[in-house]
């Protein structure tokens, strides 16, 4: 690149020189970062909305967090096949539990009640098989010496002690490893998608988009805002994907819709009934 930049002179080495001034911007698509303004809902919980840099062929391209502090927060890992109940919408398991606010607790198989990776409840265990995926969601700690809430990185951390500390756990694909590096490699499938993050305070964050994005260019998205993300795992795409919260007035209804090779549309209308959820309920001592 020096070489031909010496060989061009006056006028002509300006133009070429302000052209590849763009070329970042026009290999990632991205515009500004937008800062993220958070609103208070309660003690440790706030909620933003925030435009994606890179937007979507579809949708607002807006993106729905709420940041929970395990402080202040029980989590809850509600599921069908545990209490053998019918699957129900985000908004009828947050209603029928009390609870605050409510995502996916990850994909299921084909009998729409187990999930397709380890997932445990205490002493009810909804599916024992440990996949190849390197994540796990971890919280109602048994002990004091781990966080109240964590993702844990199977190949950054100690599984066969991390899983004698917990009593409930939801495996999932890892999306940013523990050194914040981007895990997913680019594809041409696209997709709303739900996601868990954790930041590194240690908060839980809920991360939803309606507008489809690639899975590796909406984790690139999400570790260019300012969210200080530690680490996230997928749940869930397509309509199946629902994020809701309903708190201290402030109710938001989110569910997805475009999925490639399964819904290739922004036409869907309402929350599909899932059966796995996780949950929160505001500490009663806060």
């Amino acid at each position: 690149m020096v070489k031909f930049m010496e060989n061009i002179t006056g006028k002509r080495k300006k133009i070429v020189y302000s052209c590849l001034l763009l070329i970042p911007v026009i290999l990632t698509g991205l515009s500004k970062v937008p800062s993220i303004q958070w609103k208070k809902v309660d003690t440790g919980l706030y909620i933003a909305s925030v435009d994606s840099p890179l937007k979507s062929s579809l949708g607002d391209s807006k993106i729905t967090i709420l940041k929970i502090n395990p402080k202040y927060y029980h989590f809850k890992l509600i599921s069908a096949k545990e209490t053998n109940e019918a699957n129900k919408t985000a908004k009828e398991w947050a209603a029928s539990r009390n609870l605050i606010a409510v995502i996916n607790a990850g994909m299921f198989q084909e009998d729409y009640k187990t999930n397709v990776g380890f997932m445990k409840n205490y002493d009810f265990i909804n599916s024992r098989k440990m996949n190849k995926h390197n994540t796990v969601t971890a919280f109602n700690r048994k002990t004091l010496d781990v966080p109240e809430f964590q993702i844990i990185d199977l190949k950054c951390q100690d599984w066969n002690i991390l899983k004698t500390k917990y009593h409930s756990f939801v495996q999932g694909i890892r999306m940013i490893d523990c050194r914040q590096r981007n895990r997913w490699s680019q594809q041409d499938k696209k997709w709303s998608m739900v996601v868990i993050g954790m930041d590194k305070r240690g908060n839980a964050l809920f991360i939803f988009t309606r507008s489809p994005y690639s899975a590796h260019d909406f984790i690139n998205i999400l570790l260019q805002l300012s969210l200080s993300i530690y680490n996230a795992m997928y749940l869930e795409g397509g309509p199946e994907a629902s994020f809701y919260l309903n708190h201290k007035g402030i109710e938001i209804q989110k569910f997805g819709s475009y999925e490639t090779g399964f819904n290739l549309n922004d036409d869907n209308k309402g929350y599909w009934p899932i059966p796995n959820v996780i949950g929160i309920k505001k500490k009663q001592q806060f």
